[in-house]
């Protein structure tokens, strides 16, 4: 059940990304830091080696608790032979404030660098002072990000060690084209849903085309967390390839995910998931399966609803996706 690799761009002092990572996203953020803590050290035990954390999920902290228990217990002998991923939050999408925010993460990760440091969403805040009463109170207002100074400074923290590879999050095609623009180093990866109910062809050909790994989240479609749905765990189409394989309808999904070439982050705290959500590497989907999987409906699942606003930079979904949803 060895976890493979794959190799990102040539940035400098980039390593291999394993293909199937865990998550540790769960609502409220930070909510069961010793339910992560204790499921990544248990993942690490049983072959993981690739972790996704972000700002956002105020997951860091109980896994840099994990990483440094594996280190002293002499589960791992190295950092090095794990791959950490962060993200930098939106609140935070300012060139002034990268770095800060990436020290941040690492110092609650207890590591000297990442693996990987993504732009989790492409959008950003203005902050401005109201007085009223003669007393000042910020606001915090969505506004387009500024991809070019916050892409040099994340280039910054590639240059000075920090991240070994940087990348991007929830970018489109046309997003991507911008950011390539001006990019001194090219982004390695872009993390985005994928799932047999939204196959992501489009997106995924341009970034094959670009030399930019995708690694596909809410594989499952996130059931049972509060932005996800049933769609892909529901799927007459999926049951019957999993009961046919003898497999579970998670197993067919992140096959599949992995079969095109992507990298695949899944979260599971369950033991007996997590082991079947490794038991993907020494079996195959059929012709024919995958046939019956193109042929799924598509629809979006994760759609950044709260990221609209009439007040804000993106009036409509398909203005926010630049229309490929």
């Amino acid at each position: 059940m060895a976890n493979r690799a794959v190799p990102l761009n040539s940035i400098a002092g980039s390593k291999p990304m394993p293909v199937i990572g865990m998550g540790t996203a769960a609502y409220p953020w930070g909510s069961h830091p010793e339910a992560t803590r204790s499921s990544v050290l248990r993942a690490i035990e049983l072959g993981y080696r690739h972790f996704d954390t972000a700002s956002l999920y105020q997951s860091e902290e109980p896994l840099g608790q994990a990483i440094a228990e594996a280190l002293h217990s002499g589960l791992i002998k190295s950092r090095d032979e794990l791959f950490i991923t962060s993200k930098l939050w939106f609140t935070d999408a300012h060139k002034d404030l990268v770095l800060p925010a990436l020290q941040k993460s690492l110092q609650k990760l207890q590591l000297e660098f990442l693996d990987l440091y993504l732009i989790h969403v492409p959008i950003g805040v203005k902050k401005k002072q109201e007085t009223t009463d003669n007393t000042a109170q910020e606001t915090v207002e969505l506004c387009p990000i500024d991809i070019s100074s916050v892409w040099m400074a994340m280039e910054e923290c590639h240059a000075l060690g920090l991240t070994k590879s940087i990348g991007v999050s929830n970018f489109s095609c046309k997003k991507l084209e911008t950011l390539l623009s001006i990019a001194k180093v090219s982004p390695a990866v872009n993390q985005v849903e994928v799932n047999p109910v939204w196959q992501q062809k489009k997106l995924r050909e341009f970034c094959m085309g670009k030399g930019i790994q995708v690694c596909a989240y809410s594989p499952l479609g996130g059931t049972g967390a509060l932005w996800g749905q049933d769609w892909v765990m529901e799927s007459h189409v999926l049951k019957e390839i999993a009961v046919e394989r003898g497999k579970t309808i998670p197993q067919i999904c992140l096959r599949w995910v992995i079969e095109q070439g992507d990298c695949v982050v899944v979260k599971s705290y369950n033991e007996k998931r997590m082991l079947e959500n490794l038991d993907i590497f020494d079996w195959e989907l059929s012709e024919e399966d995958k046939q019956k999987i193109s042929q799924i409906p598509q629809r979006k699942i994760i759609t950044g609803m709260r990221l609209i606003s009439d007040d804000g930079p993106y009036k409509s979904l398909e203005e926010f996706w630049d229309g490929e949803i």
